[in-house]
Parts: C-alpha cells; sequence; structure tokens
C-alpha cells in the first residue's frame, strides 16, 4: 500500500506543475495571462454549466475526467497557443512524450485507465471527447471577448482566423455553442473595426 501511495503522491506533487505553466489567454479581467491549471479547472466549471450543449450520449462525468487530465503534459511540452507558430507533429511527440513520462508516475492500472482517457481526448472521435474538445475551444473565445480582445490582439488574429482554426472544432461537439460564439465574435470584430475606421 506503501508503494502505491507513494506513486500517487508522486503524481500528484508533479501535476501541481500544471500551475507555472503560463498560457496565451488573458484572465476575463485582462489582470494576467491564466496559467494551465487554472485552465482546466474552469474547463471542468465549463462542462458542469455547458452539459445541456452536449449530444444525450455524452456522459459528462467523462469529460470531466477528460478536462481535467488533458493539458497535463503541459508540465513538460508548454502551451502551444492554437494560433502560434508552432510544428505540429514536434508537438505532437513532445506530448506523447510527456504522456509516457507523467502518466507512468502513477501506478500501472490508474496510468493506463488516465493515459487512455488523455488519448481519447486527443482523437476527439468519441462523443464525449468531441465535447470535452469543443468546450477547450469554446473557452478561450469567451475569455477573449470579456477581456477586450486578450491573445487576438496579440497575434493578430482575425474573425476568418477564428472560425476556421477554433469554430469548425467547436461545431463537431457543440454546434450551439458556436453559433453563441460566432455571433459574438462577429459583433466584437464589427465594434473593433468601427473604433479603428473612426480614428
Amino acid at each position: 500500500m506503501t508503494a502505491r501511495l507513494d506513486r500517487q503522491i508522486a503524481f500528484l506533487n508533479e501535476a501541481d506543475k500544471l500551475k507555472s505553466v503560463v498560457r496565451a489567454t488573458n484572465l476575463c479581467d485582462n489582470s494576467r495571462y491564466e496559467n494551465s491549471a487554472e485552465h482546466s479547472w474552469h474547463l471542468t466549471l465549463y462542462a458542469l454549466v455547458l452539459a445541456d450543449y452536449a449530444e444525450p450520449e455524452v456522459d459528462i462525468n467523462r469529460v470531466l475526467r477528460m478536462l481535467i487530465l488533458h493539458d497535463l503534459v503541459e508540465i513538460d511540452a508548454g502551451d502551444n497557443p492554437i494560433f502560434g507558430n508552432h510544428e505540429t507533429l514536434d508537438v505532437e511527440a513532445q506530448e506523447q512524450a510527456a504522456a509516457d513520462r507523467i502518466f507512468g508516475l502513477l501506478p500501472q492500472d490508474q496510468a493506463a485507465v488516465m493515459r487512455s482517457m488523455w488519448e481519447e481526448f486527443e482523437a476527439a472521435q468519441t462523443p464525449c471527447a468531441k465535447f470535452a474538445k469543443s468546450l477547450d475551444r469554446f473557452q478561450p473565445p469567451m475569455q477573449n471577448l470579456q477581456s477586450g480582445g486578450g491573445s487576438w490582439t496579440d497575434y493578430n488574429v482575425s474573425e476568418e482566423m477564428i472560425a476556421a482554426r477554433v469554430g469548425s472544432k467547436i461545431a463537431v461537439g457543440a454546434p450551439g455553442l458556436w453559433e453563441y460564439a460566432r455571433a459574438r465574435i462577429a459583433a466584437f470584430f464589427r465594434a473593433r473595426d468601427t473604433d479603428t475606421s473612426a480614428q
């Protein structure tokens, strides 16, 4: 029992490092960038609150487990913003290696279950994973809208880029959330363009 608990605590202590991984998205109050642990917590809250927008076959408890695990690999691989410039295959390789190391800290039975759940989220093929991935893409735009542009300003993002890189992923698992986001994103860019042309 002691050896098993030692491994579980080692994993939990390692997971604490996610609090030090800074993301490209600002907090809603625009006071600072969020960290990946905050993002993971916020997404689990999104899943609880927005469960009505999931398809009937989605198990929200499974979605919650995916979301609390999905970014642990960033402890080693770092955050790779969706509008940043990075080589996708390199990122995937780094994240796979991170998953090997981090989940490998756990006892074998728990490591297998959690690694499998992380893989399911990454593949985004099951109804649960599609909804989880949709929420992961939905939350940052909501924060950017609240913070006055956030990472969209930092990365010089257009409305079309958001639709292409984010919208399609949200729509797969939560089409109602994409309709909501799309209308607000369009209004944000109209207002910004109006302000810019008036100057």
